[in-house]
């Protein structure tokens, strides 16, 4: 039999094989760690600042993970909002701390903005925190719980898909008691809600039009300083805008889902158009677009210049863990 001498692909990985278990026989080399600030260090270290954790969409694109953002306050982390599929991952990458949050808000209860909250609570059971967390969100309609009884469904030890995770419901099993606060949404049309969390950290939460989910967005005051999300909203969020007109944000979030062409679902968010429309009315210091999918960025062109027909300020399309002080 003809014996052939090993290809030089195979001979180098050969090679490679005993290198690796070379380096194995001598034993691990040092573990690096990274300091949680540092991590953090996109973010400044004093005034507000929210950090894009999750820029994308629905849809599993590329470098985009679900929606969720985190805001900080003096380099410390203080609201989650939204925490869609990808997020544990961001929030860990950012350097957030679930010690510190002031509390959890809930945009709506769609999978790509709420997929990772259970990964992020059981990570929450691995820290010191004592203090309960409130989730605030919106309340029920059909084929969607209210914020209270997602949480039963999610952790309940009576049948929750987590019932393991249980404690968080009533602050046994060394977990801190989970505090929901449901808003009324009535199809965007309810009243808005303001939540004082602490001296320096007011919510306001805003019913927007987003189909038939009941649905907010937020407006979140800083010492004197205002950013405004509008979560995932439809033209129709008529409360939304007549709240807010002329209230000049230094931010406004905006969920650039669809472009302007025909066949998109215009019933659910707002056309590149339709954010620029609500800029004017807000007249915020720039425009954030973000939620953002591949047919929306794919027409970028054709949306800065539909928003800039009506907004004339900066707007920049995030990616995940931008940051942005306010």
């Amino acid at each position: 039999m003809l014996h052939r001498a090993p290809s030089l692909v195979a001979a180098a990985m050969l090679a490679a094989i005993a290198a690796a278990c070379s380096a194995a026989e001598s034993g691990p080399g040092p573990v690096e760690t990274v300091d949680p600030a540092e991590q953090a260090a996109s973010c400044p270290a004093s005034g507000p600042a929210l950090q894009v954790l999750g820029s994308g969409g629905p849809i599993a694109e590329s470098g985009r993970a679900g929606t969720s953002y985190l805001l900080w306050i003096d380099g410390t982390a203080r609201l989650l909002i939204d925490s869609g599929s990808g997020a544990f991952l961001r929030f860990a990458e950012a350097g957030g701390d679930f010690t510190t949050l002031d509390a959890v808000l809930l945009t709506h209860l769609h999978a790509d903005h709420v997929g990772d909250l259970a990964g992020i609570l059981k990570y929450g059971g691995f820290t010191s925190r004592t203090r309960a967390l409130p989730v605030i969100g919106p309340d029920a309609a059909p084929r969607f719980p209210a914020t209270g009884e997602f949480l039963e469904r999610l952790v309940s030890k009576d049948g929750g898909a987590f019932a393991y995770l249980g404690g968080y419901l009533d602050g046994s099993e060394d977990k801190v008691v989970l505090e929901p606060r449901e808003i009324a949404t009535d199809m965007g049309k309810g009243e808005p809600v303001t939540i004082e969390l602490a001296d320096d950290l007011v919510i306001r939460a805003i019913p927007v039009h987003h189909g038939v989910v009941p649905a907010l967005g937020f407006a979140i005051r800083v010492d004197g300083k205002t950013i405004v999300i509008t979560g995932d909203q439809s033209a129709n969020s008529t409360v939304f805008e007549q709240r807010l007109a002329g209230s000049r944000p230094e931010i406004l979030i905006a969920h650039h889902v669809i472009n302007g062409q025909p066949g998109q679902p215009r019933g659910l968010h707002r056309t590149p158009a339709q954010i620029g429309e609500l800029a004017a009315g807000l007249q915020p210091g720039q425009v954030i677009l973000t939620h953002n999918m591949n047919r929306a960025l794919e027409r970028i062109d054709e949306s800065r210049a539909a928003i800039g027909a009506n907004y004339s300020g900066v707007v920049t399309v995030a990616d995940d863990l931008d940051c942005f002080a306010f």
